[in-house]
């Protein structure tokens, strides 16, 4: 018996029902058809994950490096970002580009106020007065707060988004 996929047949009365869908299910079945989505393979969804892992754990282990590592799983991670389009994978690809790019761009400005607040710009921390001395040490520590914080971010989402992927979740 053929039917089309928006009718169901009446077990009870043999006449034909309209079926109704929810919206979410009709923009999922719409988005699939017109390519908008994509459903992985069991095989490419499971290599996707173990490439994630690694890029995780390159990013863990740059910190033993001094951050020079930072700059593989970042490639990585742009190299195979397209292999995961529309899928919970992509989310991953997304937060550890992100958290790379937030990481490095606060890290650069705590880096230039410590340098401005010691005279690295030709502002003298050891000026005649004493105020100023002090405001450059104050300087300097607000931005060794700001590493500090950066530092303790990027590694809290390298965490947040290790564990969502090991629990086959996207990351927010």
């Amino acid at each position: 018996m053929n039917q089309s996929p928006n009718h169901n047949l009446d077990e009870h009365s043999g006449t034909r029902t309209q079926k109704t869908e929810s919206f979410i299910e009709s923009q999922a079945t719409h988005s699939l058809m017109h390519g908008r989505g994509q459903l992985l393979s069991e095989e490419k969804q499971r290599s996707l994950i173990t490439y994630n892992h690694i890029t995780y754990l390159l990013y863990v282990v740059s910190y033993f490096t001094a951050g020079l590592l930072w700059i593989v799983p970042i490639v990585m991670n742009y190299g195979k970002r397209r292999d995961a389009d529309c899928t919970w994978l992509a989310t991953h690809f997304d937060w550890q580009i992100k958290t790379f790019w937030y990481s490095i761009f606060f890290f650069v400005i705590g880096t230039i106020i410590i340098t401005f607040a010691l005279g690295g710009f030709g502002v003298s921390m050891l000026a005649d007065s004493g105020n100023i001395a002090i405001g450059s040490f104050l300087l300097a520590g607000f931005g060794v707060l700001l590493m500090t914080f950066t530092f303790i971010w990027h590694l809290y989402r390298i965490v947040r988004g290790w564990i969502a992927l090991t629990d086959k979740r996207p990351v927010p």
